[in-house]
């Protein structure tokens, strides 16, 4: 069987919450409308990561599919996203639409939200994967058969829920922690699962392009095509190789004066000149491999920091306590059956929120710094609290106590 790369790309954007002070609690309760001014608002995030990376990444994309038939991609796309997409940009999901219909592209089902229900409700997680299987059948006509969970978070019992649900694979990182002896370049088989297949992300050869590219300090940049095939070539031990990243990657993580684009358009006919070489979607890498081994990942492991943990959005009290109060308001938001109630505290769900607030140091740090629309973590956790509050005072208001 030929050797496939299996490209997969996550596009996400948040509702990022605003400049909430104590005195909007109960008075005004908008927390994502920012300053026409603020170039961190929502809407200005959406054109500028649009017009720097969406359109014409694309472009290239439908370019390429359309050019080599063996070429596949794998796209994971937020419903947080999709929506501003369709209030702010609708030429931008009608070009992600474009690209779908390529027949070449499979969508991997996620969370609405990107939020990390799974560790706090159960319930909640499964209404967010429905919600998000819902608008991917309305927008683009397709019905997910592999799962990622936001930010790759993965554990057995995750792995059990999906095989439970039906879903023929599911992704992961492929970090050394849990891989043992083994490498992330064939299929495997979760834990206590009895039909699901695991797909796990090479992190190195993914984070040359995803982080290190645009590098001049790194000891192999510049990073061409041609460098980069020969690496894969020399990949010894392997049946497929895995490469998940940002679909941001290019033009927004990496610019167009990097080089990205044209790595990504040479890349493709490069691997392909080879015979025995080809791309794969994930649902064909999964029925077209068997399982090498079996992996047990009883701790939660993610594709973010050096960790590879929670620690991203769970590594400090001040993260904690907030995802603790957000999740705690679920029960009684949900029974007040107020849909723009419930849907305001579903977008505080999302990770990035949480994010924002990590208070690590040196390179992740510095990551986290980079995404934030905030001056310093805390100033993300006092608008964040702040917005807990007023869902509070709207509770109250219907007569429900805290």
């Amino acid at each position: 069987m030929k050797k496939p790369i299996v490209l997969y790309l996550h596009a996400h954007q948040p509702y990022r919450v605003r400049g909430y002070n104590i005195f909007d609690v109960g008075v005004n309760h908008d927390y994502f409308d920012w300053n026409d001014e603020n170039p961190n608002g929502n809407e200005k995030v959406i054109n500028k990561v649009s017009m720097k990376s969406y359109l014409p990444t694309n472009k290239l994309l439908i370019e390429l599919l359309n050019k080599y038939p063996e070429f596949r991609v794998n796209l994971s796309i937020t419903g947080t996203l999709i929506t501003q997409l369709e209030k702010w940009a609708p030429e931008v999901l009608q070009s992600f639409k474009d690209l779908v219909n390529t027949g070449k592209v499979e969508i991997v089902g996620e969370t609405y939200h990107h939020s990390l229900a799974f560790f706090y409700s159960l319930s909640e997680f499964e209404i967010q994967v429905e919600m998000h299987r819902k608008k991917i059948q309305e927008v683009f006509n397709q019905t997910p058969n592999v799962f990622r969970n936001t930010e790759l978070a993965y554990n057995n019992d995750l792995a059990i829920w999906a095989d439970r649900s039906g879903y023929k694979g599911i992704l992961a990182e492929g970090w050394d922690k849990i891989l043992g002896w083994r490498n992330s370049n064939y299929v495997y088989r979760p834990v206590k699962t009895q039909n699901i297949k695991l797909l796990l992300k090479n992190y190195k050869l993914s984070d040359d392009i995803a982080f290190r590219f645009g590098d001049n300090n790194w000891s192999e940049w510049p990073l061409t095509s041609e460098k980069y095939v020969d690496w894969l070539n020399h990949t010894v031990d392997s049946e497929m190789i895995n490469l998940f990243m940002d679909y941001e990657t290019f033009g927004e993580h990496q610019w167009v004066e990097s080089g990205i684009f044209d790595f990504l358009k040479n890349l493709v006919p490069l691997w392909l000149r080879d015979e025995n070489h080809t791309f794969m979607n994930v649902s064909e890498a999964c029925d077209n491999f068997t399982p090498k081994d079996t992996i047990d990942v009883p701790d939660t492991v993610t594709w973010a920091d050096t960790e590879r943990d929670l620690s991203a959005w769970l590594g400090n009290p001040m993260q904690e306590e907030s995802i603790k109060a957000i999740y705690g308001l679920g029960g009684k938001i949900i029974g007040t059956n107020d849909w723009n109630l419930i849907e305001d505290w579903r977008k505080l769900q999302t990770s990035d929120h949480f994010y924002y607030m990590c208070t690590k140091y040196f390179n992740d740090g510095d990551i986290h710094a980079y995404f934030s629309p905030y001056d310093s973590p805390y100033e993300a956790a006092l608008n964040f609290m702040n917005t807990w509050h007023d869902l509070v005072f709207r509770l109250n208001e219907k007569g429900v106590e805290i």
